[in-house]
C-alpha cells in the first residue's frame, strides 16, 4: 500500500465507542475479557436504548396515537434487521424472547411438549451449555423421551461419527451449540444438516448461535436450521432480549408458550383464539426498549462488517 495513502487513512479506536473503558481499574487501563459471558455495550447500544425511553416511549401494537405508532414501527423494524443480519430465508420468522435461554425453554415447552412421544429421541452433546440440556430433562419427567449425548473428540469438537450413529428413525430433533461458549470450538452446521437430512430426515434442527452471531457472518441460508436462537446481551445488545428464529409455518404449528396480552386474537370465557407467530409467542408487553436497542447493536455490527469481526 501506498505509505502516503496510509498515512492519510484513519485508524479508528474501537475502544472509544464503549463508555467503560474511559475507566481506570487499579490506576490502569481497564481490559474485558469475559465476552462470552456478556459483552459491553457501545455508545450507539445505550443511545438508541436512552432514546427509546426519551423520544416517544409508549406501548406496541395497542395505541393509536402517535408515540405508539413510532415505537411500534420501530420495534417490529428490529425484525428485519435480525433476519436480514442472518440471513434468514424469507420463509423464517423472528420471535422475541428474553435471552437464549428461554428461546429454548420456548421450543422445549410448546415444539417439544406438542410433538415428542414416549419412546422418541433426542440428541445433544457434551459440549452444551445448561441451557441447552436441562430444558430437555424437564420435559422428559412428563414425556418418556430418550437423550442421547455425542461426544467430543480428541480436539474438544462434536465427533461427527458418534453424532452420525445416534441419529435414527426415532430420533426427533438434534440440538447442538454452533460455537462453544467454554472453549471456542465450531461445528460444521451444513455437514450436521446433511447428516440429518440423510439418517433421521424427520428430526429437528436446533442450533444455539450465541457465540456464532458475535465472530462471524451467519448464513441461515446455508443450512436451513428448523430452530436458531441467540442472546442480545452477548451481541453488545441490552439485557433482557434474544431470539428465536424458525420457519413460519413451524412456529404456526406450535401451540402458544405462554398466555396474556399481545398474542391474543381473541378472547372470552367460553373460547381463546391465538395470534400467528410472532404474536402468538410473545405474551405481555415485550422488552420495547431493548428490543430497539437490539437493533442498534446489529446496525453498529454491520458497520463494521461482521467479516472483520
Amino acid at each position: 500500500m501506498n505509505m502516503a495513502l496510509l498515512r492519510t487513512q484513519t485508524i479508528h479506536n474501537w475502544r472509544d465507542d464503549f463508555p467503560i473503558f474511559a475507566n481506570k481499574l487499579n490506576g490502569k487501563n481497564l481490559v474485558y475479557l469475559d465476552t462470552a459471558s456478556s459483552a459491553q455495550k457501545p455508545q450507539a447500544v445505550l443511545h438508541a436504548l436512552n432514546a427509546a425511553y426519551t423520544d416517544h416511549y409508549a406501548n406496541v401494537h395497542r395505541g393509536l396515537y402517535a408515540f405508539s405508532q413510532q415505537q411500534t414501527e420501530q420495534f417490529e423494524k428490529v425484525r428485519e434487521k435480525v433476519a436480514h443480519f442472518l440471513h434468514a430465508p424469507e420463509n423464517y420468522c423472528v420471535v422475541f424472547t428474553r435471552n437464549t435461554t428461554e428461546a429454548i425453554n420456548l421450543v422445549a415447552q410448546s415444539w417439544g411438549r406438542a410433538f415428542l412421544k414416549d419412546g422418541d429421541e433426542i440428541v445433544l452433546s457434551s459440549l452444551e451449555h445448561h441451557a441447552n440440556i436441562v430444558p430437555w430433562q424437564l420435559l422428559q419427567k412428563e414425556i418418556k423421551f430418550d437423550i442421547r449425548v455425542a461426544p467430543l473428540n480428541i480436539y474438544g469438537e462434536i465427533d461427527l461419527e458418534s453424532l452420525t450413529a445416534l441419529l435414527n428413525s426415532k430420533t426427533k430433533l438434534v440440538a447442538l451449540n454452533h460455537i462453544s461458549n467454554a472453549i471456542g470450538s465450531k461445528l460444521d452446521v451444513e455437514k450436521v444438516r446433511a447428516m440429518i437430512d440423510e439418517h433421521a430426515p424427520h428430526a429437528k434442527f436446533l442450533v444455539d448461535g450465541s457465540q456464532s452471531v458475535v465472530h462471524g457472518p451467519v448464513h441461515l441460508n446455508h443450512f436451513a436450521p428448523d430452530f436458531f436462537v441467540f442472546t442480545g446481551h452477548k451481541l453488545y445488545g441490552p439485557n433482557g432480549v434474544g431470539c428465536l428464529v424458525a420457519p413460519k409455518s413451524l412456529l404456526d404449528s406450535m401451540p402458544p408458550y405462554q398466555g396474556g396480552g399481545d398474542m391474543i386474537e381473541r378472547v372470552s370465557f367460553s373460547n381463546t383464539t391465538f395470534q400467528n407467530a410472532p404474536a402468538r409467542f410473545e405474551a405481555g408487553t415485550p422488552a420495547i426498549s431493548e428490543v430497539i436497542a437490539l437493533g442498534a447493536a446489529v446496525d453498529y455490527l454491520q458497520s463494521i462488517g461482521m467479516e472483520k469481526i
